[in-house]
């Protein structure tokens, strides 16, 4: 019986790719494929999910159609624009200034040879922003040795 399947669907594969008028070597690979019986077992199980992926294809087909319809919406992306640019102005401002603070600063490093002593290093270390780093680097070592304890 199994044969007498099997050479139906040969013909009727057979009768298949005539109709497609592909080459016969053509339809020969094609009907070596779909006797391998792991071809087949591939295809019962496409036919038993064909549901499921119909579904699935609506979904994206839904939303393919209105992430096309948003792009195509010259007030959306126009608003996209200028929110992001609203976001990134400030951000490239501050990077930019940081950027321009640090070029100035590692030129005047350059610039100035002179030696610190220990009276400069103690009037460097007046300096509020000193001061507002080490109390930012005292914090940051002291979460780190908090943490570390909590982990043995």
């Amino acid at each position: 019986m199994s044969q007498t399947s099997n050479q139906q669907e040969t013909s009727a594969a057979e009768e298949a790719v005539a109709a497609q008028a592909v080459s016969p070597e053509a339809g020969r690979e094609l009907l070596d494929q779909l006797m391998k019986p792991e071809v087949q077992q591939s295809l019962l199980v496409l036919v038993d999910q064909l549901p499921k992926l119909t579904e699935m294809m609506g979904a994206l087909t839904t939303a393919y159609d209105f992430a096309q319809s948003i792009a195509k919406d010259p007030v959306f992306v126009n608003d996209l624009k200028h929110g992001f640019a609203e976001f990134a102005t400030p951000v490239v401002g501050k990077v930019k200034g940081v950027a321009a603070a640090a070029i100035e600063a590692n030129e005047r490093a350059q610039a100035d040879t002179s030696t610190i002593g220990v009276f400069g290093l103690l009037k460097i270390l007046k300096d509020p922003n000193v001061q507002k780093s080490l109390r930012f680097t005292q914090a940051f070592l002291d979460t780190l040795n908090d943490r570390q304890k909590g982990q043995r």
